[in-house]
C-alpha cells in the first residue's frame, strides 16, 4: 500500500522558537531511528557553514536549498541501500523558497508519501506574504501558527525591521537578514502606535 504523506507549514513571528521545534523534531526522529534530512534556504547567510542554528545554541547539519534547487529532483534522488527514501524532510526559513519549490515539495508528498515540514515565518517587515508562505498557506495539508508574545500582552504578529536607535522602518529591500538588532516581533497594535508616535516626532510617515 502506498504511504501517504502530509504537507506541513509552522509558521510565527521571530522569536518563537520554530527553529529550536524543528531541531528538537530532528533529535527525537534521530532518537527513534526515524530517516530524515534538513534543509535550509542559502538566502539565510548567517552562518558560513550549512547548518540550521536556533537562538538557544543548539544545531544541526542541512543541506542548501539555492535558488535554481530543483527540490523534487534533489530529495527523490536520496535513497538508502534498502531503495528506501527519507520518511521526513524539515525545511527551515521557508519563506525564501520560490512558488516553484513548494510546489515541488508538495509533489515529493503526493508522489512518494514523503511527510514534508516547512518552519518559516508568515509576513515580511512590511506585513505583506512572503513567496514560499504565500504558497504554502494555499496548499499545505497542515497549518499551524508557532504563537509568541509581545511585550505588551498580545500575540506577535509583526516582524517589524528597525535602525539601531530602535526606530521602526518601512522601506527597504523585503529580504534582509538579521537578529534582534535589526528586528523585533510585536503585536499590530504596538506597531501601528510605535509608527504614529515616530510619525509625529516627524521620524516616518504612517
Amino acid at each position: 500500500m502506498k504511504r501517504i504523506g502530509k504537507l506541513y507549514f509552522r509558521y510565527g513571528t521571530m522569536g518563537s522558537a520554530k527553529t529550536a521545534m524543528l531541531l528538537t523534531t530532528a533529535y527525537n526522529f534521530e532518537e527513534r531511528g526515524m530517516a530524515y534530512r534538513c534543509f535550509k534556504p542559502v538566502v539565510d547567510t548567517r552562518d558560513n557553514k550549512n547548518v540550521i542554528r536556533s537562538r538557544i545554541g543548539i544545531e544541526r547539519e542541512c543541506g542548501w536549498i539555492y535558488p535554481e534547487s530543483n527540490l523534487y529532483e534533489e530529495i527523490t534522488a536520496i535513497q538508502y541501500a534498502d531503495g528506501s527514501h527519507p520518511d521526513w524532510i524539515l525545511v527551515d526559513e521557508a519563506q525564501f523558497l520560490s512558488t516553484d519549490q513548494v510546489d515541488q515539495l508538495a509533489k515529493i508528498v503526493d508522489d512518494y508519501g514523503i511527510n514534508v515540514v516547512c518552519y518559516g515565518l508568515r509576513t515580511d517587515f512590511r506585513t505583506h506574504l512572503f513567496e514560499g508562505s504565500k504558497r504554502l498557506l494555499e496548499v499545505a495539508d497542515s497549518i499551524d501558527e508557532v504563537k509568541s508574545t509581545c511585550s505588551c500582552g498580545r500575540k506577535t504578529i509583526v516582524n517589524a525591521r528597525v535602525n539601531s536607535q530602535g526606530e521602526i522602518i518601512t522601506e527597504g529591500e523585503v529580504v534582509e537578514i538579521g537578529g534582534n538588532e535589526r528586528y523585533i516581533a510585536v503585536c499590530r497594535n504596538c506597531w501601528r502606535n510605535k509608527r504614529i508616535e515616530q510619525s509625529r516626532k516627524g521620524q516616518l510617515p504612517i
